[in-house]
């Protein structure tokens, strides 16, 4: 997956590159394999791989209020939920804590070394897509980013999906994105 300043100045011949040049279902296929391929390889060593790490990221956001819930925003079967966060918590990544107005259900949080973990995969993925875009020059990067964003909100908009996890079972393949970190003003009381 990497290139040198060679292989981006002379893009290897294939005798099918100028039947495909114009097609966009083969240019958007082959990035996003790429893409799958190395945001794959980029959480490989965590337990559940793609899974796990939309696990860890969401349990390090506070934004799922129960282990029930947390396997339906993700689109994944409870039975299956049980043994993803059974490996990750084996792994000191995340604990099941008493949810504090219901004891029957258990709320998911990172440990510390869930978060510092997730910390590096963030790093690998944006490592991973960096790598992707690299034969892009850094505005080109920029406006890529741009005009794809555009596509998939308006997209979205005109065809939203029922769920989180929808487009990668419909492409049998599931997605770790780097979450970015909101930037927002304390809470008063928070110090």
């Amino acid at each position: 997956m990497r290139n040198t300043a060679a292989q981006r100045d002379h893009p290897v011949e294939s005798s099918c590159a100028n039947a495909l040049a114009e097609d966009l279902g083969w240019g958007l296929g082959t990035v996003f394999r790429a893409y799958v391929t190395a945001a794959h390889q980029a959480v490989a060593d965590l337990p559940g791989g793609p899974r796990g790490y939309q696990i860890l990221s969401s349990a390090a956001q506070g934004s799922v209020a129960s282990q029930l819930a947390l396997a339906q925003h993700l689109g994944v079967d409870r039975t299956v939920m049980t043994y993803l966060l059974d490996d990750l918590e084996a792994a000191g990544l995340i604990q099941r804590v008493a949810h504090p107005t219901d004891r029957r259900a258990r709320r998911i949080v990172a440990t510390e070394r869930g978060s510092e973990l997730l910390a590096t995969l963030d790093d690998r993925l944006r490592d991973a897509e960096a790598n992707l875009l690299a034969p892009l020059d850094p505005d080109a990067r920029k406006a890529f980013r741009a005009q794809v964003r555009l596509l998939a909100t308006q997209i979205d908009a005109l065809d939203p999906l029922e769920s989180p996890c929808e487009l990668a079972k419909e492409v049998d393949a599931e997605l770790p994105t780097p979450r970015r970190v909101a930037r927002s003003a304390p809470s008063p009381g928070v110090g």
